[in-house]
Formats: C-alpha cells, sequence, structure tokens
C-alpha cells in the first residue's frame, strides 16, 4: 500500500516563530510527531512517503504516486485539512483521518468526504483500520471507546520520513495523560487522567536514533505534562543524563509541566543536569478566584511568582500560558497579567482569551447555561486570534480590548528587552555543563547560520531601532553579571522579532472580528460566583 502521510497547515500562531525561524534558515518549529508515530504503526512493508504542508506542498507525483491518503491534525488545522481530503477525494483517493481534531469531534463537516475515521490513540484503532484495508473495505469508523493503550509498546518514530534540515527542533513524547482537571483543557478527554509513560530505555532509543540521523539541536519533549508521573519522570532522567554525559551533551531539551514541578527541587535538579534548558507552566492568570473558577487549584497552592523564580534559579527558562475571560472575571485582568509577567521577567508569555473545547468540563457547562455562540461553538482551537466562543460574564469588547492592550504591552520592544534582563540577571547557571568540561575547551566554530542570526538581531535591535542604548546596556550587563547564560540571553531577545510582528496580526484580526459583531448579547449572570471565594 503506497501510502501518502499528509499532515495540514497551520494558520499563524504565538509559536509559528516565522520571523525567526527565517533567522536561522528554518522553515518550521517543531515537527509532526503524531505522523511519524502512525508511520511507524502501520505495516513496514507499506510504502510512505509523508509531507507536512508547513515544510512543501504535495506535489502532482506524490497524489499520482499514493494508493492512501493519511491525514491527521488539530483543531486550528482544520480548514487546511477538510482541503486536503478533498483534493485527494477529488483524484479517487480513499482517505483515512485521525488525531486530535477527528477524535474530538469526528463528525464535524470538515471530515465528511472522508472514508475512514480512526480515532483515539492509534496503538488500539491503528491495527483495526488495518484489518479493515486488507479485508477490502472501503470505508469504516474506529474507536477504542474508551480504553487507553499501553505506551510501553509503541515503537520508536519513523523520524527517517522528515526533512529534517526544516525544523527548529525535533519532538519525542514520554507520556499521554495529566492527573489534574482543569475545566477548559481538553487533554484529558483525550488521553484521560492516569499519565502513562514509556521506559526510560524506549525513549533513549527514540534518542539514539534521532542521533544517528544526525540531530544536534534541541528536543522537545512534547508531554502535556511531564511531570504528570513523577516517579517515571526521575527513573527517566537519570538516563537521559547518562546518555547526554557519553555523548557531550548533544541535546537541550524542553517540555510542559505543572507549576508543582517548583516544590520538587530533586526533579528539578536532575532536569537541569539532564539539559533542560526550558519549561512551559499554564499559568493561566495571577487571579486566584479565577483560578479557582477554572478548576486549576493546584496553581493556588503556592506562590505563583516564587515558583517561577525556583525553577529559573536551576537554570530552567519559564516559558507561560495565560488566559482572559474566566467567569467572574474582574474589570484590568489583562494589566493584572502584564504586571505579574514583568515582575517575574517571563520572556515569552503567551495569552490568548478563553475557548470552550469540545468536550471539556467547560464546554458542557456552558452548553448546559446555554451560553455557546452557535456559529462559533465549532471552535476554531486555542488561538491568540480567537474571541471568546461563549457569552462571557462581561462585555466580550471589554475583554478583547484588554487582551490586545495587554498583548502589546508584552512585546513592545523596550519594555521586552528591559524584562528579558531582569529575568537573565537572575537566571541560575546551566547545571550540566559541569559534566562536559572538556567540550569547553576545544574552539568550535558556530554555524553560518547562527552568525548571520546574531548579525540580524544586533543591527536591529542594537543599531536601527530605539532600543539600541537598552540593548547594548543589557547585553554589557547580563555579560558582566551572568555570563554563563548570555548566549540564551540573545537568543531570546531574538525572538521579539516574531513578536514585534504578531502584535500587529494579534490587534488586526481581533480588531476586525470585533467590528463584525452583532449588538452585543448582555454579559452572562455570573453564574460561577459561588465558587469565586477564597480558596
Amino acid at each position: 500500500m503506497r501510502t501518502l502521510l499528509i499532515y495540514p497547515e497551520f494558520p499563524k500562531t504565538f509559536w509559528s516563530y516565522e520571523k525567526i525561524l527565517e533567522l536561522v534558515n528554518r522553515k518550521v518549529l517543531l515537527p509532526p510527531l503524531g505522523m511519524v508515530t502512525v508511520a511507524a504503526l502501520l505495516p513496514q512493508h507499506w510504502e510512505m512517503k509523508l509531507v507536512d504542508r508547513n515544510v512543501r506542498e504535495v506535489t502532482e507525483a506524490e497524489w499520482d504516486w499514493a494508493q492512501l491518503v493519511v491525514i491527521s491534525g488539530m483543531i486550528v488545522q482544520k480548514a487546511d485539512m477538510a482541503e486536503q481530503i478533498a483534493r485527494a477525494k477529488q483524484r479517487g483517493l480513499p482517505v483515512a483521518v485521525g488525531g486530535p481534531f477527528a477524535s474530538s469531534t469526528p463528525d464535524a463537516p470538515e471530515l465528511n468526504l472522508a472514508d475512514f475515521k480512526v480515532l483515539d490513540e492509534g496503538e488500539i484503532t491503528l491495527p483495526l483500520f488495518i484489518e479493515a484495508i486488507e479485508r477490502g473495505e472501503q470505508q469504516g469508523r474506529f474507536s477504542a471507546n474508551g480504553e487507553k493503550p499501553d505506551v510501553t509498546g509503541t515503537p520508536v518514530p519513523r523520524f527517517d520520513l522528515l526533512q529534517l534540515e526544516a525544523y527548529d527542533s525535533m519532538s519525542v513524547q514520554f507520556s499521554r495523560g495529566c492527573p489534574f482537571q482543569c475545566e477548559f483543557c481538553d487533554i484529558i478527554v483525550l488521553y484521560g487522567r492516569r499519565p502513562r509513560t514509556k521506559t526510560p530505555e524506549q525513549l533513549v532509543a527514540e534518542l539514539q536514533y534521532l542521533y544517528d540521523l544526525g540531530w544536534r539541536r534541541s528536543i522537545f519533549l512534547v508531554d502535556d505534562n511531564f511531570i504528570g508521573n513523577k516517579r517515571n519522570a526521575k527513573l527517566l532522567l537519570p538516563a537521559i543524563k547518562q546518555w547526554q554525559i557519553e555523548r557531550g551533551y548533544p541535546f537541550s531539551f524542553a517540555t510542559e509541566a505543572s507549576v508543582d514541578l517548583a516544590s520538587d527541587d530533586e526533579l528539578m535538579q536532575m532536569m537541569a543536569e539532564s539539559r533542560f534548558d526550558s519549561v512551559f507552566l499554564g499559568i493561566e492568570t495571577p487571579d486566584e478566584a479565577s483560578l479557582s473558577v477554572a478548576g486549576k487549584h493546584q496553581n493556588t497552592r503556592s506562590s505563583l511568582e516564587e515558583s517561577v523564580d525556583r525553577i529559573t534559579s536551576y537554570g530552567i527558562r519559564v516559558m507561560a500560558g495565560f488566559i482572559i475571560g474566566f467567569d467572574g472575571e474582574k474589570t484590568g485582568a489583562g494589566d493584572r497579567i502584564v504586571e505579574f509577567v514583568s515582575r517575574t521577567g517571563i520572556p515569552a508569555a503567551m495569552m490568548g482569551m478563553l475557548q470552550a473545547l469540545p468536550n471539556t468540563g467547560l464546554w458542557h457547562r456552558l452548553e448546559k447555561e446555554g451560553r455557546l455562540i452557535q456559529e462559533k461553538a465549532d471552535a476554531k482551537g486555542v488561538n491568540q486570534t480567537n474571541l471568546l466562543n461563549f457569552v462571557p460574564t462581561r462585555p466580550i469588547r471589554d475583554i478583547a480590548n484588554e487582551y490586545v492592550d495587554a498583548f502589546c504591552r508584552l512585546y513592545e520592544p523596550n519594555a521586552y528587552i528591559d524584562r528579558v534582563k531582569h529575568y537573565y540577571l537572575k537566571m541560575g547557571k546551566p547545571l550540566w555543563q559541569q559534566y562536559v568540561p572538556a567540550a569547553f575547551g576545544k574552539a568550535t566554530l558556530p554555524a553560518w547560520n547562527d552568525v548571520r542570526a546574531l548579525l540580524i538581531v544586533i543591527w536591529r535591535q542594537g543599531l536601527k531601532r530605539d532600543t539600541r542604548w537598552r540593548f547594548w546596556r543589557s547585553l554589557l550587563e547580563v555579560a558582566r553579571k551572568n555570563p554563563a547564560v548570555l548566549e540564551q540571553f540573545l537568543v531570546v531577545l531574538a525572538h521579539n522579532e516574531h513578536f514585534l510582528e504578531y502584535r500587529s496580526v494579534v490587534t488586526r484580526e481581533i480588531q476586525e472580528q470585533l467590528q463584525a459583531l452583532p449588538p452585543e448579547p448582555p454579559p452572562a449572570p455570573a453564574t460561577a460566583n459561588r465558587e469565586l471565594q477564597p480558596v
């Protein structure tokens, strides 16, 4: 079976980083890990080709070659997903769809033309699909019916199908699921509340395969909560550290984790020594009442500001997500987020307006209360240019204007440099470097792409713009007071090349949606007020 795997195009998002990727001559931040995992689960005697449409178009020769088309994606990719399904059907090709969008909304109109719907986790449903294909069936719908697979049997993804040079980072996955029950999150809907993990040997085998393919840059562990199963994370990290030591630390790592990481010094130490350079935290809001309404009680158990500082002290850069638009939220939520980010210095602070995603606790509650906005109830997914898809408890225009104002202030060039400097002056030294002393004695020339990117950033931020004096003062201060983090400081300064442009994207698209709104319905009654008591 000649199988063409197609990964749909993403719209521009906070994480698309186009301007940064241009600097280093790469096309996409991360590869489609789900697709290469599917490829590993399909019969290995099948011929396979993978096209990531974020990298390039599908060629006519590839359409002509294919006997089966497999497409997977997330909600934000659904428009291009529908287009690729239609193109395949125009050519008379059978189409199988799966992934988070199909699994959460299998009856979505964008998927109507697909012949096969392979839902839930592929370890369970792909074998059912393969059996149907081998029986000659021409359509089918395959569900796990609530069963969750043991991921210790998941094979090493087919990273060889990727155009490795197109990506800034690679992806691997250690665990699925999260123990918490945040009302707005669809992770527990898709993967359950009992985190399931691979073995350390499996994950190390994936790292070795990437190493053998010539990869030498960063790796993102895409786990939605890497420390959801702390015991198994602590079994994995020594294996990663030893593997890194034996090869001179070829990879840096990033991942996502819950804020309670800050309460576990042993875990932070192990991550830092394995070369975890950054971690994304779902902080959501500094407003404790809103955290309680959202069911994010784990964020109310200790000071969020102190948690950020503790993680930073281990040399791990904190990235964070923030949400505006919770029930019962008081005016000025955007200001409070800006103040929190400025105090902590978090460089990459992702903001968005609350979205009710299909089948989440929030979705079901709002549906019961009659507050979902019908024309938006299918949800575009979590993106930074979407209005809320429900009637909030305060005027939607107020929320949207606060959001746009806060986002633009966070990435104003001078404010951004000040924040990044503040952050890197308190950043702990990289703990992993003590295990590779010999590597620091060797003179190695940096890659030309990196030199070129640095020169462009210096030209733009240090000479061309009105940030010039602030840029050089900050650079000299970090070089003098915390030289071990100077390289990372410069890289993070470069990130604002993307955010500068993305500010205008957010402003324009939000304003267009506001102008298209009909007369605003009255805000919903703050029915959640009974929950707004101090925790």
